[in-house]
């Protein structure tokens, strides 16, 4: 077993590695450059989009309902305890280099929703499917290497989508409460069959309820705490802009380590390249591919942009009242205690209820995008016995030592964006066309 971690380890710093986090962002500027900025350009229509009233059209969901689904699974414990990791690891210039990867990866998410569209199909029940496998399949002929995607994303569902987040909901629990964790998990368990037992439409309602319910209720807790500290945010944000080039209070000391930690958090908590969240817009009832690519690039604004950087603020402004020093916590532990600090008596209960229900609603977001990939492998007959053993993996993970499965877990999330990116980059002709195709028809009135 011991052997089997330190391999895991390995291939695990591997696949996050320096090379991977380029691919990323690499990405990100390609299409960037390559849509001439679509995603500043657009960024107001992105949001009409989703809050506007529009007619219905062929989908499972809204694309208001979709944004929410993928969202359920995006904003998680990486907003939470990520952004502590990042800026205690990297130094606060890491809160910069999370909003670079945001901006970016808005790029690459649009890209991600617009191939999405264009290459989904109905499945036996009348219901989209879509996302990186069937774009890779039927835009570049590639059906091993959607197969591999589908593979990996299906085994990573399992960790980073269920054990995981319903563990990091058992011990908040527990240290908040003082709830035994298998207790948790029959909680848990039971909340979550009843919404992935009934579906994309049944996910869909719950997270449209949850999301953002949720992230008002985060963001408004952040919100408090630095209007309260009016004083610190100046200095915060000056801290964030100076250390991001001079690498002052990171690990090391090293603008390096800046970069690289606030890229890899900032990719880890809004999931743009992963190839997660086109599944869910595949399901969104839209007549343009580009309308629906628009609707999930506010995703990457809304997580980090907005979500993040509430954290990263605040931290770095604990950071400043603690006299530059963390004193040596990181993780949740880290943001629960500086909300507890600034925001005495219900800062650190934000947190904690912000921690449970980011990971429920990660739960519920995974098991859609684990479904998809284990019936585009297996086929449609294995919907139901998906959705139970997911199930099962969510009460396992409250009760069981999950080391070796975080590393199993953040491997095969990673490795799920090496195929994906190879169909983004090899289909960017195609992005550019549908985006030039969806402008041109705006102003012919063709389109609303």
């Amino acid at each position: 077993m011991q052997n089997l971690q330190s391999i895991m380890e390995t291939l695990s710093g591997w696949v996050w590695g320096p090379y991977m986090l380029v691919l990323i962002v690499g990405t990100g500027v390609f299409l960037t450059f390559r849509l001439l900025f679509w995603q500043f350009r657009m960024l107001p229509l992105a949001f009409k989009q989703v809050f506007g009233k529009h007619p219905s059209h062929e989908g499972d969901i809204s694309q208001f309902s979709s944004l929410m689904t993928a969202l359920s699974a995006t904003i998680g414990t990486g907003n939470i305890a990520g952004v502590a990791t990042a800026c205690v690891l990297g130094g606060p210039g890491a809160v910069f280099w999370m909003w670079m990867t945001a901006l970016f990866g808005m790029a690459t998410k649009y890209g991600e929703g617009v191939l999405a569209v264009k290459y989904r199909v109905k499945n036996e029940k009348g219901e989209m499917s879509g996302g990186p496998m069937y774009y890779i399949e039927r835009g570049l002929k590639w059906k091993w290497l959607a197969l591999i995607f589908a593979f990996f994303g299906a085994v990573a569902s399992f960790g980073i989508g269920s054990s995981v987040q319903s563990n990091t909901v058992a011990l908040a629990v527990e240290n908040g409460f003082g709830l035994e964790t298998w207790i948790t998990g029959v909680i848990i368990t039971a909340f979550s069959a009843l919404v992935i037992l009934g579906g994309i439409k049944s996910i869909a309602r719950a997270s449209s309820f949850i999301v953002p319910i949720m992230a008002i209720g985060y963001v408004a807790g952040g919100l408090i705490i630095i209007f309260n500290n009016l004083e610190l945010v100046g200095p915060a944000l000056k801290m964030i802009f100076t250390y991001a080039f001079t690498g002052e209070a990171a690990v090391g000391g090293a603008i390096g380590a800046a970069i690289r930690y606030g890229v890899a958090r900032g990719v880890f908590s809004n999931e743009a390249g992963m190839g997660s969240a086109p599944i869910a817009a595949a399901a969104a009832k839209t007549d343009h591919p580009a309308r629906q690519g628009l609707v999930s690039m506010t995703g990457t604004f809304i997580d980090t942009i907005i979500v993040c950087s509430i954290t990263g603020i605040v931290l770095v402004m604990g950071f400043i009242m603690a006299g530059n020093d963390f004193g040596g916590q990181t993780g949740a532990v880290l943001t629960i205690g500086v909300f507890d600090k600034l925001l005495p008596g219900i800062g650190g209960w934000v947190v904690t209820f912000g921690i449970i229900f980011f990971a429920y609603s990660t739960i519920l977001g995974w098991s859609y995008y684990g479904e998809k990939c284990a019936t585009y492998l297996l086929g449609e007959k294995f919907v139901l016995p998906y959705r139970i053993i997911y199930i099962a993996t969510v009460f396992i993970g409250c009760i069981a030592t999950l080391d070796l499965v975080w590393l199993f877990a953040d491997t095969f999330n990673g490795l799920m964006a090496i195929p994906n990116l190879i169909g983004l980059l090899l289909l960017s002709g195609v992005i550019a066309k549908e985006s030039k195709d969806f402008i041109a028809r705006r102003k012919s009135g063709e389109l609303y």
